[in-house]
């Protein structure tokens, strides 16, 4: 059974280019366009990774963090922080909220899927 990765961003250019990548990997992907809609893709069906952006419309990316470590159904569910946002106090307040990994944009390719695949002990 393949691995489903919820992609999370609002930069459609982003969002083909992960979804093309991920799938290329073999993974499952499903995307929220905002923070709100990846709450309720979550409550619908656990992925075994998000790959989340900071900088989201109606609720950012801390903020969808903060509430996927709070729920204990979500306790296992590994959080990759892709953004833009890439000072060092924004990085440790990610880290700090629960993310697995933290990669900024822009992003190498061949190392965000060696984290995925890290991520969800695939090898790389």
């Amino acid at each position: 059974m393949s691995k489903r990765i919820l992609i999370v961003d609002d930069e459609p250019n982003i969002v083909i280019s992960l979804e093309f990548l991920m799938k290329r990997e073999g993974f499952e992907v499903e995307i929220a366009t905002d923070g709100e809609a990846a709450l309720r893709s979550l409550a619908e069906r656990i992925p075994d990774l998000v790959v989340l952006d900071v900088m989201l419309p109606k609720m950012n990316g801390f903020d969808v963090c903060r509430q996927i470590r709070a729920d204990s159904r979500l306790q296992g569910l590994k959080i990759l922080m892709l953004t833009a946002r890439g000072r060092d106090t924004e990085i440790a307040k990610g880290l700090g909220l629960g993310a697995d990994v933290y990669v900024t944009k822009p992003f190498s390719t061949k190392e965000l899927v060696v984290q995925v695949k890290r991520l969800l002990g695939c090898g790389a």
